[in-house]
């Protein structure tokens, strides 16, 4: 076998991929910041934003190793190793294989997932929690459910010759997530909903009026976060060839169907098409894409997106007939999202269009991948339910997790950070 050399142009992919993702968080924070209330959208923001100097430090001193190393060949956990990295510069990244990319640029480039994952949880609890709370929450969540998560998942063991160690518990089970629809937005919508739960709802829900205060901020945000899903989905091939490219269409057709399917839902419903609802749209559509498109063809795409539309537009409404108040609906858009594009590749899955991959029922595969998508989805919805709920509760009575009544009425910006 020739030795993998180098590749200038997978790595600069990569890395450009790396800030695309990372450019997501702000991204994610004018996004969420735009859709509450004025009182509360620097809070909002800053929910986002500590995730970055949070995770990152985890990330570098255990938790790239929790979820990426190899030495315990663990299907449950990497390594609780030191992290190695500050001796990597020369090293490739090795999972599931060898790639012409450096080790480092792998662990940046997954770094940058670690981050917006807890970040997205935020929004299923705007105007309510402590701030030094939450960014204690970020710090056990991450070690607890989104490193081991990812592992499962993302990691496909430290290949020499024919022989691989360390690879993930769902990885080896034959799951196909190829950018995050599990890890990432299953992983947050459950984890969203736990939290929601124990913080209970906001005063004043559904008897005042909780619009968003600028929808120019969330039409601003959205648009990040669409510009960066382009390095979320395609970056996830770590390299610049045909599957990235795949991979960019089909993030593409998703979010713009998507965006057709909630504004059918809208008009049918509500008589009116709304911008919130052109944004929300494309959200869900990039979400259930996450985890299907580079197993799928774009035709396959445009369905998916225009589905997931349709079901998390009326998804969002669950939380008035369960009474839980997800404040800015993380259930409805990325648990039922990412659900509904992890279990698409059951039916859509085409190992035409990417060798990988195993064909779904519509391809003649039948359904032996459709019962791999749902066992890793609702395993991954379910740990993560739980174990948030346990973070959130012991949260809850010992340092609080809920500011005073009298600071959610009057404005959570000005008592957790004395700004306006």
């Amino acid at each position: 076998m020739d030795e993998v050399v180098l590749s200038a142009g997978d790595t600069a992919w990569v890395l450009a991929s790396s800030a695309l993702v990372l450019l997501m968080t702000p991204g994610l924070a004018f996004f969420y910041g735009g859709m509450v209330r004025a009182k509360s959208a620097l809070n909002m923001m800053m929910m986002s934003i500590i995730t970055i100097g949070v995770v990152s430090i985890l990330w570098v001193i255990y938790g790239f190793k929790i979820a990426f190393g190899y030495e315990a060949d663990s299907p449950w956990y990497g390594s609780f190793s030191t992290s190695g990295l500050g001796d990597a510069v020369n090293e490739l990244a090795n999972n599931g294989g060898v790639y012409p990319i450096p080790l480092l640029a792998f662990a940046g480039f997954q770094l940058m997932f670690a981050i917006i994952t807890p970040a997205l949880i935020s929004g299923a609890i705007a105007d309510r929690a402590k701030f030094t709370a939450w960014a204690v929450f970020v710090a056990i969540w991450v070690t607890l459910v989104y490193f081991p998560v990812a592992h499962w998942v993302f990691a496909f063991g430290n290949k020499v010759g024919d022989t691989v160690t360390g690879a993930g518990f769902l990885a080896t089970r034959g799951l196909e997530d190829f950018a995050g629809g599990t890890a990432v937005h299953i992983n947050a919508g459950a984890a969203g909903l736990a939290l929601a739960i124990v913080l209970g709802r906001r005063i004043g829900w559904r008897r005042e009026s909780m619009r968003p205060h600028s929808m120019p901020l969330v039409l601003i945000g959205a648009g990040i976060l669409w510009f960066g899903w382009f390095g979320f989905n395609a970056g996830s091939a770590l390299g610049a060839n045909g599957i990235a490219a795949l991979a960019f269409m089909n993030t593409q057709v998703a979010a713009a169907a998507a965006t057709l399917g909630w504004l059918l839902v809208e008009k049918i419903r509500d008589g009116h098409p709304t911008l919130l609802g052109v944004v929300s749209g494309a959200v869900a559509g990039e979400v259930a894409s996450t985890a299907a498109c580079a197993f799928v063809a774009p035709w396959a795409a445009v369905v998916i997106g225009f589905f997931a539309g349709i079901f998390c537009a009326l998804a969002v409404g669950l939380k008035y007939l369960f009474n839980f108040d997800d404040s800015l609906d993380v259930v409805g858009v990325h648990l039922v999202g990412g659900l509904w594009g992890c279990l698409s590749l059951g039916f859509f899955g085409s190992s035409a269009v990417n060798s990988l991959g195993l064909d779904g029922i519509f391809y003649g595969g039948g359904a032996t991948l459709l019962g791999k998508q749902a066992f890793g989805a609702f395993f991954v919805l379910t740990y993560s339910f739980i174990v948030t709920l346990i973070i959130g509760f012991a949260i809850d009575k010992t340092i609080g997790l809920r500011v005073k009544e009298e600071a959610e009425i009057s404005g959570i910006d000005y008592d957790q950070h004395a700004e306006t």
